[in-house]
């Protein structure tokens, strides 16, 4: 995990009540910067798998970007998420 996020779990208290999806036995890969086209990414490994359902709140500590990701403390869950730079964002408006 990189330096550069800040990554805290927050854990909502419940076990997940559905199966996982069996074509993603090793976690998934959230991409959040498709709608973005062109701007900088940056991509943030995940703490896998979570412990049971919550989020992570994942915030860039130079451009300040904060996403929350949902777990559901199963195989499904993601472990990275990419992320658009909200600095790159701002300087192109």
């Amino acid at each position: 995990m990189s330096d550069r996020f800040k990554i805290d779990w927050i854990d909502s208290g419940r076990e997940p009540q559905c199966p996982p999806n069996p074509d993603f036995p090793n976690g998934i890969d959230v991409k959040l910067a498709g709608v973005f086209s062109g701007v900088p990414t940056c991509t943030v490994l995940l703490p896998y798998p979570a412990r049971r359902c919550g989020h992570y709140m994942v915030k860039c500590k130079v451009c300040g970007v904060s996403v929350a990701i949902t777990t559901a403390g199963r195989p499904d869950d993601p472990r990275s998420a990419t992320i658009p730079c909200a600095q790159a964002k701002r300087s192109a408006h």
